[in-house]
């Protein structure tokens, strides 16, 4: 069975809601009061956490890098390096927005980028790492990550089965910290067809640690889709204006969107439910008026054999079922009986030892 990983007192995996992360990423276009403002925002649109990226440019992209086309078409640089250093937030930032989360009641935690931004976060406390899809590959990031021993999400996009094989082993092998996998199609913003949510299934088998979904998508649908699937976590860019500049705005939600799939994330969870079928206590009421009893189509007189012809099935539910029809087929009455009499058991000889309803 899947186990269930701990992030800031937060159980994460089968049985418990899913961790919905507002990625605040780069969207904050390196300005702390931006980056303060989507917390807030966050915390308003009902996330559970929110989280950052953290990374020295320089130490991120050589300076002849290139852009994708998705940070292309919405950035101003005209080098991936350019881009990256427009997009930086000061680390002195980082300590008020722990502060604000703090007082919002909002984990914060952060993908680091480069081992000197492991050591930042690991000084701050940061509850969990995330480590982005670009480097599931890069084990010198994986190894100081996992040497912190504390919770490590995984985003899966662009991954090989035997490249995550690779990545789990590492980290397994140099700290064996708490694991949650995302599943992740590195497009931005990506198709729903592209998303694959069934990946989470087969990840979870085959790991058996709690899996969720990092989210590029533009709509509702497949984060919802995601929870109803079992979906541990939950991670959604949010942006304060999807038009701003910068690679990830166009693959964000605003506020109102993010409170909306928030909402829906729940409704899908509590519908979940525990995977027993059975009837529940507020169906009691319609069971009564909608289910049926056996009533007699004609009169019978004691001691006669009663046959199917005799018996027809009527709402409400307060005699016997006729589920029983086999079993008061060829009985006797045991007094006489008019047409329109509900049947029960003690009607019957021998008496049909089966509790009546109602």
């Amino acid at each position: 069975m899947t186990i269930a990983i701990e992030i800031a007192g937060r159980q994460i995996g089968n049985g418990h809601p899913p961790l919905v992360i507002a990625e605040i990423g780069v969207n904050h276009n390196g300005d702390p009061e931006l980056a303060l403002r989507l917390l807030e925002a966050a915390a308003d649109a009902g996330a559970d956490a929110v989280k950052l990226q953290t990374f020295r440019s320089e130490a991120l992209a050589m300076p002849n890098a290139p852009q994708a086309a998705y940070q292309r078409a919405r950035a101003r640089a005209s080098s991936q390096l350019e881009m990256l250093r427009e997009l930086e937030l000061p680390t002195s930032a980082i300590g008020s927005l722990q502060a604000r989360a703090a007082q919002q009641d909002i984990i914060l935690f952060s993908s680091p980028f480069d081992l000197e931004s492991v050591d930042l976060l690991a000084s701050l406390k940061v509850p969990a790492f995330k480590i982005g899809s670009g480097d599931l590959t890069n084990l010198i990031l994986l190894r100081a990550v996992a040497g912190h021993g504390v919770p490590v999400l995984l985003s899966t996009g662009m991954a090989t089965i035997s490249e995550i094989d690779l990545a789990m082993e590492d980290l397994r092998a140099h700290g064996n910290p708490s694991v949650a996998l995302l599943q992740c199609v590195s497009v931005y913003p990506a198709a729903p067809a592209m998303i694959n949510l069934r990946a989470m299934g087969t990840l979870r088998d085959r790991y058996n640690v709690p899996v969720g979904l990092s989210d590029h998508t533009t709509g509702l649908g497949t984060p919802v889709a995601a929870a109803a699937l079992g979906a541990a976590i939950i991670e959604k860019h949010l942006t304060l204006d999807r038009s701003l500049p910068g690679p990830d705005h166009a693959a964000s939600l605003d506020p109102m969107a993010f409170r909306q799939m928030v909402e829906a994330i729940h409704e899908a969870h509590e519908a979940l439910g525990v995977g027993v079928k059975a009837p529940i206590a507020q169906e009691s009421e319609v069971r009564m008026a909608v289910r049926r009893s056996l009533v007699l189509a004609r009169g019978v007189a004691a001691g006669q054999p009663l046959s199917a012809d005799d018996l027809i099935a009527l709402r409400p539910e307060q005699g016997l079922s006729p589920l029983l029809i086999d079993a008061v087929v060829g009985r006797r009455a045991g007094r006489d009986l008019e047409m329109g009499d509900r049947l029960r058991g003690t009607d019957l000889r021998p008496p049909l030892e089966i509790p009546d309803v109602g």
